[in-house]
């Protein structure tokens, strides 16, 4: 079960903690091949103008900051069955109509962007703009948030289930 108490609102399944641990260990494998690249791009000659030797520490940054991302994200999510409950959590799918308009509904996952990997729904982070103004509401209520534009929207919660994989 999960606790309702985590800051980071990171929830995974079982399936999508093993994919993500698993892409980490792949990462990690690769950083010697990595630094071999780089090495080999050095030997090309001047490092100002060494277009292959820039592209080759790039790529190393961003296996790098995957790699801090993933360790964190693991280390700090709670991994389990999402949460039954009668309020929105992490691990809630959430139908939620606009501006109270029944014909204008979405259904969604409020996890971590992770999950998207193992589900068709759609993903909303509970760090969300709509994640944090549904979070600990219930089904039939209406919430008021601000969008990254700037406007002002209104959702009603249709529905709320936990997801089941």
């Amino acid at each position: 079960m999960v606790s309702q108490n985590n800051p980071t609102g990171a929830w995974l399944t079982q399936e999508a903690h093993d994919r993500l641990a698993a892409e980490l260990a792949e990462l990690i494998a690769g950083r010697p091949a990595m630094a071999a690249e780089i090495n080999a791009r050095r030997e090309e000659g001047d490092l100002k103008e060494n277009g292959g030797y820039h592209a080759a520490k790039e790529e190393q940054g961003k296996m790098e900051s995957r790699i801090r991302y993933l360790e964190d994200l693991l280390r700090t999510a709670e991994v389990g069955e999402a949460p039954s409950s009668r309020e929105v959590a992490a691990g809630s799918v959430v139908t939620v109509a606009f501006d109270e308009d029944l014909d204008d509904t979405e259904t969604f996952l409020l996890g971590s962007r992770e999950m998207s990997g193992t589900t068709d729904l759609t993903v909303y982070s509970p760090e969300s703009a709509l994640g944090t103004a549904i979070l600990g509401h219930a089904e039939g209520d209406t919430v008021t948030y601000e969008a990254p534009s700037g406007a002002q929207l209104k959702v009603k919660i249709v529905k709320l289930a936990s997801f089941e994989g």
